[in-house]
């Protein structure tokens, strides 16, 4: 399993645009990634599953894939979230 750690970075938090720019990449990399904050864990290919987590800007969440040739792509979605893009 390969892991990272991400500080959100969007003004506004994880809401649904940055939300749904970040589940888009997720889907485009074609890997099973979940996304945890807090204690929960949800699909991080899933738009609700995602607003439901309620992650605000400066709130960590960490990202996980059990494909372990997956850390550049989990590298870029960590910059996504970082960056405030999603």
């Amino acid at each position: 399993m390969i892991t990272r750690t991400a500080t959100i970075g969007a003004p506004n938090g994880l809401h649904a645009r940055p939300a749904a720019l970040f589940v888009d990449a997720v889907e485009e990399s074609g890997l099973d990634v979940t996304i945890s904050f807090r204690g929960e864990t949800a699909d991080a290919g899933s738009l609700l599953e995602v607003l439901t987590l309620g992650a605000e800007h400066g709130d960590e969440v960490e990202l996980a894939t059990e494909d372990d040739g997956a850390g550049e792509a989990l590298d870029r979605l960590v910059e996504l979230l970082v960056r405030g893009d999603a």
